[in-house]
């Protein structure tokens, strides 16, 4: 697709035009960046209104059943939404530079090819399967534990949460949180408010920070913090599929 056949109004237009300079080094620095407004209102609306149809769903995971935390959220099946298809598309080759990067500083492979049908490829051939794009819905009250989304062997380490619903307008608290385990000091926690179409890019494990032997790796968790008033939807998009 060239950038001329795309609509001005795009999401991968406005991809395209992200600060991913000001990205990589938020992540450089804290291990999480703000990405600036990626999906629009109606675009996010759309998209809100898919978690009711179930058929659009392969599961439904309840947070407090299963102890991570409370409220719900629900991965897509295939073949997934046209909107999502595109999203992942137009972020990976943002991302897989940053990834590349990651993997040479702490002398890690990097398998993920330059198409992102082809990393999908990869992971069905090792039998990760099933969608990991999720929709994620907290009432008053819910939160999310510290976790990382891995899902088998094959991972990439960069993720994207965008938010769907507005902190000023739909709800109140509900922060998505990232805890850093430093090497040989304290955890760091950071702390982000989402606008409604706007991202997060986020480290799905563990990021490369300096030390005194040169790169380690600190692992990374991310969460959110408990919703105090309103609804509050968030799209996830990892870049890996499950087992």
């Amino acid at each position: 697709m060239t950038l001329a056949s795309v609509k001005p109004t795009s999401p991968t237009r406005r991809v395209d035009e992200l600060d991913w300079n000001g990205i990589v080094d938020g992540l450089d620095d804290v291990g999480i960046a703000a990405t600036g407004r990626i999906l629009d209102a109606e675009e996010c609306r759309q998209l809100r209104a898919l978690y009711e149809q179930d058929a659009r769903f392969r599961s439904t995971v309840d947070m407090a059943r299963h102890r991570f935390g409370q409220g719900q959220y629900r991965y897509f099946a295939h073949p997934l939404p046209a909107a999502i298809t595109e999203l992942r598309a137009s972020l990976w080759p943002h991302l897989l530079p940053i990834a590349r990067d990651w993997a040479a500083r702490l002398q890690r492979p990097a398998p993920w090819p330059d198409d992102f049908d082809e990393w999908i490829g990869h992971c069905h051939r090792a039998g990760q399967t099933r969608p990991t794009p999720l929709m994620l819905r907290y009432q008053p009250g819910d939160w999310n534990a510290l976790h990382r989304d891995l899902y088998g062997d094959l991972v990439f380490p960069l993720q994207i949460v965008i938010g769907l619903d507005s902190p000023v307008d739909d709800y109140r608290g509900g922060e998505f949180v990232v805890v850093e385990q430093r090497p040989r000091a304290q955890s760091r926690a950071t702390s982000l408010t989402i606008p409604q179409g706007h991202g997060i890019v986020l480290t799905t494990r563990d990021r490369p920070i300096r030390s005194t032997r040169g790169w380690s790796a600190a692992p990374m968790r991310h969460g959110v913090s408990t919703l105090h008033t309103g609804l509050r939807h968030t799209l996830g998009l990892i870049f890996h599929d499950a087992t």
